[in-house]
């Protein structure tokens, strides 16, 4: 063989070798800033998980970039979601964190929703829960079931009825409660700042910030937890949340109350809009521009960020006690997230129009 042959075997192999080399080990990310932008303000759950997780992906991804969280409220999370539609930032050094207030919209046809989840890349997927609270005059009176306060007249801060806010606010009317949503808030914590201040008497926090802005409330006797929405078993049934087991779900407090039923389309849609917005609530996706290396890339460091010892421990005190899905769970979760049925969805559709006059045109 001459050495200009032997020349060219050496250099083919030495191609064919580093493309053997997983994609992931020919990103570096030195220098750079990513931002995890979500679609709310800064005093809610969604802030609280994301801010998790940035610090642990600047350890795990490689040259260690600054990840920064960054806001972008706005029309129930749809503009946020609009504008990340518009990005194509395909180095990695973009993320979006949207929600079940991003997923309704888009689930529903809302005429504002610009963006198309299945031209996004999905690397991350964390379901939670949701916990409903009452204050302490109100407390005394729930024992299990709603059937002594479906009286009361009810203040609820709202994002919106077709934002995550349509899980409890189905869920009050499933009880029979008569509940006036406040719309126009911005995020969850100033739902929850509406109630601290006396403006609300009823309101719900998704796990991550309940933990951290409701419990303390709870142990000085300002607040009392009701029901949780419950978590999914692997046969799909609704069981106790595994964060807040000794709180009944809203099946349960719906089965002890009168007139509420557990059975029929309005549980069923009830239930598909629970699964979209919490058992598959918050996903990190990609712009659609991200190339596949981009994505391995960071399938690889949530993978090691998740293997990493005390993961659970500190994932389940600022989040709860759920899964981190990568791969294709995360893929399996992100289909669940923007899948209802026609039934599902017309019921919601109708309850809208007929309770709060809002038609998606």
């Amino acid at each position: 063989m001459s050495m200009r042959e032997m020349s060219k075997v050496v250099c083919g192999g030495l191609v064919i070798g580093l493309a053997a080399l997983s994609p992931a080990q020919g990103q570096d990310l030195s220098g750079k800033t990513v931002e995890f932008v979500i679609p709310f303000a800064e005093s809610g759950g969604s802030a609280a998980w994301a801010n998790f997780f940035a610090p642990l992906l600047s350890k795990h991804l490689p040259g260690n970039p600054t990840v920064v969280v960054r806001y972008r409220p706005g029309a129930g999370s749809t503009e946020g979601a609009n504008w990340f539609q518009q990005q194509s930032t395909p180095d990695g050094t973009l993320l979006f964190g949207p929600s079940g207030s991003t997923q309704f919209p888009y689930l529903l046809g809302d005429p504002r929703v610009r963006y198309e989840y299945k031209d996004w890349k999905v690397v991350l997927s964390s379901g939670t829960g949701g916990v409903v609270y009452l204050p302490p005059d109100l407390g005394e009176r729930f024992d299990g079931d709603f059937d002594d306060l479906k009286g009361e007249a009810f203040l609820y801060g709202s994002q919106g009825a077709t934002t995550l806010d349509l899980v409890p606010l189905l869920a009050f009317k499933l009880l029979g409660l008569q509940v006036d949503p406040v719309f126009g808030i911005e995020g969850r914590g100033d739902g929850r700042l509406m109630f601290e201040r006396g403006e609300a008497n009823i309101d719900y926090q998704t796990t991550s910030a309940y933990l951290k802005s409701v419990v303390p409330l709870v142990e000085q006797k300002l607040a009392v937890p009701a029901f949780t929405y419950g978590s999914l078993d692997e046969q799909g049934n609704i069981v106790r949340d595994p964060t807040f087991p000794d709180i009944p779900t809203f099946k349960e407090v719906c089965e002890a109350t009168e007139g509420c039923e557990t059975t029929g389309t309005g549980w069923e849609a009830w239930k598909a809009f629970f699964v979209a917005g919490f058992a598959a609530q918050k996903l990190i996706y990609l712009p659609g521009s991200a190339s596949q290396e981009v994505v391995d890339m960071y399938t690889k460091a949530f993978e090691a960020m998740i293997a990493e010892p005390d993961f659970a421990k500190n994932s389940e005190e600022t989040l709860g006690a759920y899964p981190q899905g990568v791969g294709k769970a995360a893929q399996v979760a992100h289909e669940q997230a923007i899948t209802v049925t026609p039934e599902a969805k017309q019921y919601v559709l109708d309850w809208l129009k007929d309770d709060y006059g809002i038609t998606m045109q």
